[in-house]
Order: structure tokens, then C-alpha cells, then sequence
């Protein structure tokens, strides 16, 4: 009768034992279940059940790892060869020629800046698309050639980069007296300081990595867009390559460099 009367839930103390017993297990499996799966999940769990199938050990769907949702966490979302554009035909070309009416105020009629910017006239196809590209997604900034750019196609900029390309690179009077020897960071880079040669990759046997040919460009703009890559305000070259040699170089050498391309 005694031990009827200790297991029994009129017995105050045995029911307070019992109660208390299972508010342990229930905190315990909130913490173990719920709590501890939560904040172990890098947020990937979205609510109760999810965090309970997975301290169980239940298998969880894949998550594809995300992407940087800046545009600005990568250098370019394009990376373009000269294999890459198509021979331009007669169509391309005309079209290329109306859309860079809009153009003539910065670039001038044939192509040939008076306003130090750059020219366009005989630069490489693939050189002048990548950067129509990278000013519309944004990679790289300008006040004036973004909004430009924002409302050409994909074949639009295709076009106006075959126009600037079909255009013949004048040179100027001065320029044709006037050959000057090609400065050391030119002609050999700077190895020690793990900086190649400029002509490397801008002359006119370097096409084929889109990297723009820099004769004949004004001298006020190479040198600023030198001192952009240098500073980080300008970064849409792929693998930092520009960035990386530009910091390397000191201002003596890319005002040379700048002078020299101008002279061309």
C-alpha cells in the first residue's frame, strides 16, 4: 500500500518529479534539436523542422554555392579574343558608323580625339567591345560612358567596335619626324620587380588578347588610366594583370611609358 501511495500522482512530490524530469528532456531536445543545428548551419536551415531532420542526420538538399551579388566582386563579366569577333561585313560597319554619331564629341569624326580621349580610329575590334561591355555592367566607371552604354545591344557595341576598327590610324606630322627609342619599362619591363614589357601585350602584333593598342593615344590619357590601375579606382582588367604592374611601376616610368605611346 506505501509504494502504491509514492508512485502515485496524488503524491505531490512524485507528480514535481516527473514534471520536472520532462521539462529537462524537452529543453534538451530543443537545444540539441533545434538550437545547436541553427547556429552550426552557416543560416542555412529556414526553420524548425529543417533544423530537427538535420541533427537526426537526415540528408539536406545541396546548396549551390552562391556567387557575389555585386557586379563590382569581379573584375569584368567578360573575357574577349580576337577569335572571338566575327569579319565584320559592309552591314556591320554602316550600322557602327550611325550609332557613333554619339560619339563624335569625345572621339571626334574619324575617330581621333582632340580632347584627350581616347582614340578609337584603327584600334582592335575586340579591344573596344570588351570595354563597351564592362562600361555597361558597370565594371568600369564613367559618368559619361556609362549611361551611353546602358542602352546598346550586344551587336550595337559589336558594330561600333568593327566602325573604329575599319577607321585607317592617322598620325599626326609631328609623330612621323619624331621616332623615339623605345624607354626600358617599354621595351624590357622590369623583371626584378615581376613587370613585363609593355609591348608585350600593346602594340600591333598583341591583338590577340584584347589588350588595346596604346600608339598614337593621348599622353594625359594613358598616364590617368595608368595611375587608375596603380591607385585601384580602375579595375576591370582580368586577374589584376594591370593592377599588379602598374603598382610595381613608379611615376617616372609611367610618365615614359605615357609619353612614348603618345609620340607613336
Amino acid at each position: 500500500m506505501s509504494a502504491e501511495r509514492v508512485f502515485s500522482f496524488k503524491n505531490v512530490w512524485f507528480t514535481a518529479s516527473v514534471g520536472a524530469v520532462l521539462g529537462v528532456a524537452v529543453i534538451a531536445a530543443l537545444i540539441g534539436f533545434v538550437w545547436i543545428p541553427h547556429f552550426q548551419s552557416n543560416n542555412t536551415i529556414t526553420g524548425v523542422w529543417d533544423a530537427i531532420c538535420t541533427a537526426a542526420g537526415v540528408p539536406d538538399a545541396y546548396h549551390p554555392p552562391q556567387l557575389p551579388a555585386s557586379p563590382a566582386a569581379r573584375p569584368s563579366n567578360v573575357i574577349v579574343t580576337a577569335q572571338m569577333m566575327r569579319p565584320a561585313d559592309s552591314l556591320a560597319i554602316g550600322h557602327g558608323a550611325t550609332l557613333a554619331m554619339q560619339c563624335t564629341m569625345c572621339h571626334g569624326l574619324r575617330g581621333m580625339s582632340e580632347a584627350n580621349s581616347p582614340n578609337l580610329a584603327g584600334q582592335f575590334d575586340a579591344a573596344i567591345y570588351k570595354q563597351l561591355r564592362d562600361f555597361k555592367s558597370g565594371h568600369r566607371k564613367s559618368a559619361i560612358m556609362q549611361p551611353l552604354a546602358l542602352n546598346l545591344s550586344d551587336q550595337d557595341m559589336r558594330d561600333l567596335a568593327a566602325y573604329y576598327a575599319y577607321l585607317p590610324r592617322e598620325r599626326s606630322v609631328a609623330s612621323l619626324h619624331q621616332e623615339q627609342q623605345p624607354p626600358v619599362i617599354v621595351r624590357n619591363g622590369a623583371p626584378m620587380r615581376n613587370i613585363g614589357a609593355c609591348a608585350s601585350c600593346h602594340g600591333d602584333q598583341a591583338s590577340n588578347t584584347a589588350a588595346p593598342r596604346l600608339d598614337g593615344e593621348p599622353e594625359a590619357y594613358i598616364r590617368a588610366e595608368l595611375q587608375g590601375f596603380a591607385s585601384g579606382t580602375r579595375r576591370n582588367d582580368i586577374n589584376q594583370q594591370m593592377r599588379n604592374v602598374t603598382r610595381q611601376m613608379t611615376p617616372e616610368e609611367i610618365d615614359a611609358a605615357a609619353r612614348y605611346y603618345a609620340s607613336r
